[in-house]
C-alpha cells in the first residue's frame, strides 16, 4: 500500500499490529489525515516517533499528484490527477450558493465503456476501474483546494469519468471511507452516485442501505431516442429503469429521486418530449435537473451535438412545470475551460495542457 488513503480503518489498525504498534493509534491518525487533506497533523497526535517515521516512509501523502489544473471565472476548478501507474483521472469544485462552501465531482473510472454518444469520456474507451483508495485521494484533493479557497468542501456526487455501478464494490467502500464519522465525516446524506440506468446496481446501491443520494441520468424519455445517446438504453428500459428508482427511493426513506436531463438541440428537447417526460414522472416525488449541454466536437458516431436554444430550454422547463412537476436547471460551470466529463484529460492525452489561472 502507497498511502494511508488505501486503508480503512481496521485495515490500517491491522497494519499497525502488524508493525508492532498500538492499533488505538490508527483512528486518530487517519482522522488527521482526513481532516487535512491529506497530510497527517503530527505537531497535534501523541504517537511514538518509531511510527511517525514509518508512516512517513509508507506513504503518510497522496498517491496520486496533480497533472493539470484549469480555473474559470466563476471560481470552478477542474483537476487533473496523475495516479500511481501513470494513468489519469478528472476531478472538479464547483462553488455553492453559499460563499462558504464548494461541491466536489469525483470520477469512478479511467475511462468508461458505456459509449454514451455526447460524453468526451467514452471518447477514449474503459481502462480500468478505479480502487477506493484512489477515490478517496480525489476527495481529498477536492478539500486541500476547497481549504485553499476559504471554503468548506459540502457535497459530492460521484459523476465525473466513468459508470460508478459498474465499479459499485470500490464506490460503496470509498463512500464509507469519506462520509462515515470514523474518517471523512462528509456525512451519508451529503453524497450523490450518478447511474445512466444500470437497474442491478441501482438495486445493489438500495440493499447496501447507506442513506446516500441516487441520481438517474436520463436524458431521453422514450427508448428510442435514449438508445440513440446511450447504448445501454438498449439492455435497460426506461420504464425498468425508473422501477428500479422507484424501489431504492421506498428503501431510502423516500427521498427524492434526481433525474439529470443534459438538453440537446434537435434531439430531447421539443415540447413532446417534455410532456412525455411530465407523464413519466406523475405520481413520482422527484426532481429534474436539466443540464446544459458543453460541446465537445464530433461524437463517436460523428454527430457534433450542439446545446438547445434558449428559448427552447425555457418552453421545455415551462412544460413541466405545467405539469406539475419539479424541474430546475443546473448552473452551466466553467464554460471557458475544459469542464464537460473527459475534456480536460482528452487534452492532455494528445497536447499539452493549459493550466488557467484565475
Amino acid at each position: 500500500m502507497n498511502s494511508l488513503s488505501d486503508y480503512n480503518l481496521a485495515q490500517f489498525q491491522r497494519q499497525l499490529e502488524a508493525w508492532g504498534f498500538k492499533a488505538a493509534h490508527a483512528k486518530p491518525l487517519l482522522r488527521s489525515f482526513y481532516a487535512n487533506g491529506g497530510e497527517v497533523g503530527w505537531p497535534v497526535l501523541a504517537v511514538p516517533r518509531g511510527l511517525q517515521a514509518r508512516i512517513g516512509a509508507d506513504g503518510g501523502g497522496l498517491a496520486s499528484a496533480l497533472a493539470a489544473r484549469q480555473v474559470a471565472a466563476d471560481g470552478t476548478i477542474k483537476l487533473l490527477l496523475r495516479l500511481a501507474d501513470g494513468r489519469t483521472v478528472e476531478s472538479v469544485v464547483m462553488p455553492a450558493y453559499r460563499e462558504d462552501r464548494v461541491a466536489g465531482c469525483v470520477s469512478s473510472q479511467v475511462g468508461c465503456a458505456l459509449a454514451c454518444d455526447f460524453c468526451a469520456t467514452t471518447q477514449s474507451g474503459f481502462e480500468r476501474n478505479l480502487s477506493p483508495g484512489e477515490m478517496v485521494e480525489q476527495f481529498l484533493h477536492l478539500r486541500r483546494e476547497a481549504k485553499a479557497a476559504g471554503r468548506r468542501l459540502q457535497t459530492v456526487v460521484f459523476m465525473g469519468m466513468g459508470e460508478p455501478m459498474l465499479n459499485l464494490e470500490n464506490v460503496l467502500e470509498a463512500v464509507r471511507r469519506m462520509a462515515g464519522g470514523e474518517l471523512g465525516s462528509l456525512g451519508w446524506r451529503q453524497i450523490t452516485v450518478s447511474t445512466v440506468g444500470i437497474v442491478p446496481g441501482i438495486d445493489a446501491m438500495g440493499a447496501a442501505d447507506l442513506n446516500i443520494n441516487l441520481a438517474v441520468s436520463l436524458h431521453a424519455p422514450d427508448d428510442a431516442t435514449r438508445a440513440q445517446l446511450i447504448p445501454s438504453g438498449r439492455r435497460f428500459s426506461v420504464e425498468d429503469i425508473m422501477a428500479a428508482a422507484d424501489r431504492f427511493q421506498a428503501r431510502n426513506h423516500g427521498r427524492p429521486v434526481s433525474i439529470q436531463y443534459c438538453l440537446l438541440a434537435g434531439v430531447n428537447d421539443s415540447l413532446e418530449q417534455a410532456r412525455q417526460l411530465a407523464a413519466l414522472l406523475a405520481g413520482r416525488r422527484m426532481h429534474v435537473n436539466l443540464l446544459h449541454y458543453n460541446a465537445t466536437g464530433l461524437s463517436l458516431t460523428g454527430r457534433a451535438y450542439a446545446p438547445s436554444a434558449r428559448s427552447a430550454a425555457e418552453a421545455f422547463i415551462g412544460e413541466l412545470r405545467a405539469r406539475r412537476v419539479v424541474a430546475h436547471f443546473r448552473r452551466s460551470r466553467g464554460q471557458e475551460i475544459d469542464a464537460a466529463c473527459g475534456q480536460l484529460r482528452r487534452r492532455a492525452a494528445g497536447a499539452e495542457v493549459p493550466r488557467f489561472q484565475p
